[in-house]
């Protein structure tokens, strides 16, 4: 009998397919590929730890057909781009130059880093990019959140933040980071038209 391919859409709703109003939901410890950068977005900078996280992601889902199977291998869709931002110094007037980020990807259970190292093995013997040497995998547990789904220009998030913010102080909840806030990339911006880009968009919460 043929194992059911995990799609993360369908078995991981609660995490990753919000709807446009605000919910609280409780984040477990995953496992996540791990990049770190200063700067702009739009800069070439970011496209590139992107490119790399995507590529060993995918190297990882297709060990199996370079001849390395990992112990409790499964088929599954691999999962979306997500980040962490803050602002670098606070300022009156936004700037995607004072960004900080964390840009990641989660990853199987069955991950470990015996299984990235191979990964950038079979990967670098097509591609070689610098920022391979800086990935790394990571457990992270984001604990109790509130999640909106927000739909269209990345500009207009502050709408839908306005949204978890009420949500937050109807419910007797506080931002437990100020600084940072995670988004979760549902679609592909190079493909998808920026009015109908889905992203969510989560901050973790504190009983206030």
């Amino acid at each position: 009998m043929t194992a059911v391919k995990h799609e993360w859409r369908k078995h991981e709703k609660e995490l990753y397919c919000p709807k446009q109003q605000a919910v609280q939901v409780t984040v477990p410890s995953m496992k996540f590929l791990v990049l770190d950068g200063v700067g702009n977005p739009n800069h070439a900078a970011f496209a590139d730890d992107i490119e790399a996280l995507y590529s060993l992601s995918y190297g990882i889902k297709m060990l199996p057909k370079k001849g390395v199977t990992p112990d409790g291998y499964f088929d599954y869709t691999v999962y979306p781009l997500e980040a962490l931002w803050k602002q670098i110094e606070h300022t009156e007037q936004f700037d995607k130059n004072n960004l900080q980020y964390r840009v990641m990807i989660r990853q199987p259970d069955f991950v470990t880093p015996d299984v990235l190292e191979a990964a950038i093995i079979n990967v670098s013997k097509k591609k070689s990019l610098p920022r391979f040497k800086d990935v790394r995998l990571e457990s992270i547990e984001d604990g109790d959140c509130v999640q909106i789904l927000h739909i269209g220009l990345y500009d207009n998030e502050p709408e839908s933040f306005m949204k978890v913010d009420e949500f937050c102080s109807a419910h007797d909840l506080q931002r437990a980071n100020d600084e940072w806030h995670r988004e979760i990339y549902l679609s592909d911006a190079r493909k998808v038209e920026p009015a109908k880009l889905k992203t969510v968009l989560r901050v973790q919460v504190k009983r206030g």
